[in-house]
Parts: structure tokens; sequence; C-alpha cells
């Protein structure tokens, strides 16, 4: 569970870096990406699911290292696919008042991944 300063560090951020680990168990560079906090929660999302790239290690590790400043830590990844909220949505509009529109299709929110600390 995030502790109230660390959800305040991960919300203010306008990105943060993650780095997940491959199949092989070898770490892939530091990605950058937006990042939104909901109900306690933190949340990263991309624009379109797919199964390469740091997004498709994400899912299928479900392992990872953040960073924001003032925290590095690693995490848990859950894929929320479709059970992702309309809050979730909202704290993107919120947070990101422009260019968000690709990142709150239903495209993209079945994207969504919680980041858990480990």
């Amino acid at each position: 569970m995030w502790s109230p300063d660390e959800l305040v560090l991960l919300d203010t951020a306008q990105e943060l870096e993650i780095a997940v680990e491959r199949a092989d168990g070898s770490s892939r560079p530091w990605t950058p990406i937006w990042v939104v906090c909901a109900g306690g929660q933190a949340y990263v999302r991309t624009w379109y699911r797919r199964d390469t790239g740091w997004f498709g290690d994400a899912v299928r590790s479900g392992r990872g290292r953040i960073r924001v400043p003032g925290l590095e830590t690693d995490v848990t990844i859950e894929d929320l696919g479709a059970q992702a909220t309309a809050d979730i949505d909202t704290a993107y509009r919120t947070k990101y008042t422009g260019g968000t529109d690709a990142m709150v299709t239903p495209e993209a929110a079945a994207t969504t991944l919680r980041l858990d600390p480990r």
C-alpha cells in the first residue's frame, strides 16, 4: 500500500520512469510514462494494448521498478484491463489537461496497469 507521502510524489510528478523485467530476468531501460493516482492507488496506461515493448514485458512479468523525484521503488504490476474505472479516466483528464484524448479511449482504458509497492 502506498503511503500518503508516496502518493503525493507520484501524483505531482508529470511522469514516472518505469523499468520492467524482460522474460530473461534482465531489466528494460527506463521508460517515461504518465502516472495518475485515484482511490489511493497508482496507475499507468499506454494509448494502445500491445504484447511488445515495455508494456508487454510489464504484463508478462508483473514486476518493475519506478522512479519519480523523491521516490524509487520496486513494484508489482497488475493488468486491470476492462476493470479500469471512470475515476482513473477522470484522474487523467484532471492531471493532463491537454492531449489526454488518446489516454481515455476504451482502447487506452483496457491498458490500465495498477502499480503496487513491493
